[in-house]
């Protein structure tokens, strides 16, 4: 690309707008190289998590990036205009100023001194004029920076809009395709449907998938005794409503209700066996895995869940893929500049359950909201 802000130092061309959307077209170069890349790995399923996850950073970028640009284009703008108006009173007073040699300017009241004088004060000016000049030359050089990376920036955009939608769709296919994983049990269909129907609530539900009876094969899990504190999120975005904090309605849930953008990519923060994917009342669809004995993680309000029943999935795996819809360039390109729309609209209901009570989601994730 080899755009840089000419003249300006090294730290503020790395903190400046221009240095944060050559960031975001990077990101989004490297994502489309690691999509080449997963049509020939070996496991196409870890090869494409990574490739969406790739994009939906290189997003972040973007949406930082282009926001950046317009602010700072809109700054110059509004500079532009405050200095235009000094600029041009200051050329009234120079005209108004400037020496006169005809005979009658000799014979005036002020004589030659007030020439002289005329003379002096422009000349002292003229260097700060020229400084003045100067500083607007450089500006309008990064205007026209600014809009050619915009215009960079939207033929990458387009083809990452499109990209990761491919991205994902490839991923769903092949966690349908997949064999590979090991199993510790095989569900009854049956005792799973009688279950869901005498479930009322998503505890309820919860609580009896604890004591379900299953046989263990040949996976044990990890132990993660150690670890406890450190999961990842499963998600980027931010709480939204905390541990049996009630909501709008006064109803109090024992888990975290988790915002996230349309689309967003779920994975699984450690290796845990799937206890159960599928719709449950009115949460959406629901996965609930078990990382350790007695312990559950439910995660519910996806669109799209993977995996089988009673497989064992290894930490970062995709077990889901959340709600929305992908915007279009000229959404993502407003949303963006104007720092509103397709923001976290999306809501992951996390919830884990120790001995089949319900506990504090913080006591598992690293750098927990608290």
């Amino acid at each position: 690309m080899g755009l840089a802000l000419a003249g300006a130092p090294l730290a503020a061309q790395q903190d400046s707008p221009a240095a944060l959307a050559e960031t975001a077209l990077a990101q989004f170069d490297a994502a489309h190289e690691k999509l080449e890349a997963a049509q020939s790995a070996t496991d196409r399923v870890k090869a494409l998590t990574g490739v969406v996850q790739a994009y939906e950073e290189g997003l972040e970028a973007m949406r930082a990036g282009l926001r950046q640009v317009s602010l700072r284009e809109a700054e110059i703008a509004r500079e532009f205009e405050d200095e235009s108006g000094q600029v041009a009173a200051l050329l009234g007073i120079l005209i108004n100023l400037k020496p006169d040699a005809s005979p009658e300017a000799l014979v005036h009241p002020d004589g030659p001194l007030g020439q002289a004088r005329a003379g002096m004060l422009v000349s002292s000016v003229t260097p700060a004029m020229q400084a003045q000049a100067e500083d607007l030359r450089v500006k309008l050089q990064e205007v026209q920076i600014l809009r050619e990376l915009q215009d960079e920036a939207l033929q990458t955009l387009s083809r990452g809009l499109s990209e990761v939608q491919r991205a994902r769709t490839e991923l769903s296919q092949a966690m349908s395709d997949r064999t590979d994983l090991p199993h510790r049990f095989t569900t009854d269909p049956e005792r799973m449907q009688t279950l869901i129907d005498s479930s009322a609530t998503l505890e309820a539900f919860a609580s009896g998938l604890a004591v379900m009876d299953v046989v263990d094969g040949i996976a044990p899990l990890p132990s993660f005794k150690e670890d406890m504190g450190n999961w990842p999120m499963p998600a980027p975005g931010r709480l939204v409503r905390s541990y049996e904090e009630e909501d709008g309605a006064g109803v109090a849930r024992p888990g975290w209700l988790w915002a996230t953008r349309p689309l967003t990519l779920v994975t699984t923060p450690w290796p845990a066996t799937v206890r159960y994917k599928g719709p449950f009342l009115d949460y959406g669809n629901v996965i609930v895995l078990e990382p350790a004995n007695d312990v559950l993680l439910v995660l519910a309000g996806l669109d799209e869940v993977y995996g089988d029943v009673g497989a064992v999935v290894p930490a970062g795996t995709a077990v889901g893929l959340m709600g929305g819809a992908s915007p279009d360039l000229d959404d993502f390109v407003e949303n963006a500049v104007q720092g509103t729309g397709a923001a976290l609209s999306e809501t992951l209901y996390i919830e884990i359950r120790e001995g089949g009570k319900p506990v504090n989601p913080e006591r598992w994730f690293a750098n927990a909201p608290l």
